[in-house]
């Protein structure tokens, strides 16, 4: 089992900033990526951003230049830094791990259970 632990949520003013953390723990220790989707309301799940354990970033293009992740293998959390924020960034936010389940590279993401995200304009 894979546990995944969000924080850092909550209601901030357009063009403020917060930080969400992710901790995963459980039998698997490491993982290949891991990343953030979110989910408006009335939206479906969109990815936001994603850090491979190589060092390769995946942004959206609509936070690009607005928000950062980073991650600490060696503790299994991934973070994202959000700046700028705007109306629009209102969602909830998830983050995931993916892990490799066998030899032939097939993989399969663990989700925590979201943290909620509000901007006010």
């Amino acid at each position: 089992q894979v546990q995944l632990v969000e924080s850092g949520g909550g209601l901030v003013q357009s063009g403020g900033s917060l930080r969400l953390s992710c901790a995963a723990s459980g039998r698997i220790r490491s993982f290949d990526v891991m990343g953030w989707y979110r989910q408006a309301p009335g939206k479906q799940r969109e990815p936001v951003a994603s850090l491979s354990d190589g060092g390769r970033a995946v942004i959206a293009d609509s936070v690009k230049g607005r928000f950062a992740i980073s991650r600490d293998g060696a503790r299994n959390m991934v973070y994202l830094q959000m700046n700028s924020l705007k109306s629009e960034d209102t969602a909830v936010y998830y983050c995931y791990a993916q892990s490799v389940v066998n030899v032939e590279g097939a993989t399969v993401h663990h989700w925590g259970q979201g943290t909620q995200v509000t901007v006010s304009s």
